[in-house]
């Protein structure tokens, strides 16, 4: 697996991989907003040999340290620390996985990206794809050999608030939150409710097909297109509430071959989150990207 080129995999080429001479470090990040806790799901049964990582204490800082938002980007030698932990090493691929729609996945890959391994991957349906697969399960806890991987942050580009708002102005900033807190109809967690000025609504919803699974890149492409986001180069970014399902954006966008692994779009990390924190900052409201 080499994954700036593959980064998704199927359950069976998981699998596959499981059973080749180079296994690859398997990652489990299931987290859903209100719970319940992930941790509690991974005892119950994971893949076996997954190592569980908790969203809000190993995949982020603290709220209120680094840059802004729910959930800052650790600091890198607490993500090294964690991953090393994990048995993740620099010699070997790692897959993550969710429980279902990779939009969890994506944080992880793309933290992993940004501290500069190259060789990552996100299960395509989660863990909820493999179980349907026949997979094997596990509730036995691994103990994994610790990792010699050396975090190096920078690998993925990262906006600060006014990089989104010259990047809405300028390209495309794509919100990847549901449509009814784009237009500010609801905002169950940050302090206003709305969108950046300029900012496309695009759901990480979007780009699941009815099975669950991640469309075609073919089909990702057009759905790009129809958001304004072609292969001809045209600027594009990713926000959402905190930073984390905006991640699965810049994933598609790849996956699409609208952006690519030596040129990513970059990802707001404060998100909403930390945008709406500042309140001289513009809110937009409504369907229209300079909003109602």
């Amino acid at each position: 697996m080499t994954a700036p080129h593959r980064p998704l995999v199927s359950t069976s080429d998981l699998a596959a991989l499981l059973s080749g001479p180079t296994p690859p470090v398997l990652l489990d990040v299931r987290w859903r907003l209100g719970g319940p806790p992930g941790r509690e799901e991974h005892a119950t049964g994971h893949l076996p040999g997954a190592v569980f990582l908790d969203l809000d204490t190993e995949l982020a800082a603290p709220p209120g340290t680094g840059v802004g938002g729910r959930h800052p980007l650790p600091a890198a030698d607490d993500l090294e620390r964690a991953l090393r932990a994990a048995g993740v090493s620099a010699d070997r691929p790692v897959v993550v996985y969710d429980a279902d729609n990779g939009s969890v996945a994506a944080r992880a890959w793309w933290l992993l990206r940004w501290a500069g391994h190259t060789d990552v991957a996100v299960l395509d349906g989660g863990y909820a794809a493999w179980v349907v697969a026949g997979g094997p399960v596990s509730d036995e806890q691994p103990e994994p050999r610790p990792g010699d991987f050396t975090v190096v942050p920078g690998a993925m580009p990262v906006l600060d608030a006014a990089g989104a708002a010259e990047l809405a102005r300028t390209g495309v900033l794509l919100d990847a939150r549901a449509p009814e807190r784009y237009r500010g109809e609801v905002e169950p967690v940050d302090p206003a409710a709305g969108h950046i000025p300029g900012a496309v609504n695009a759901p990480f919803t979007g780009h699941l097909g009815t099975d669950g699974r991640w469309l075609a890149p073919d089909a990702l492409a057009e759905r790009f297109a129809r958001l304004g986001v072609g292969r001809d180069g045209t600027a594009v970014g990713a926000y959402c509430g905190s930073g984390v399902t905006a991640s699965s954006v810049v994933l598609a966008l790849e996956v699409a071959g609208v952006t690519s692994a030596d040129a990513p779009a970059p990802l707001y990390a404060g998100s909403w989150s930390d945008w709406s924190s500042d309140p001289a900052r513009p809110v937009a409201t409504g369907d229209e990207p300079g909003g109602a």
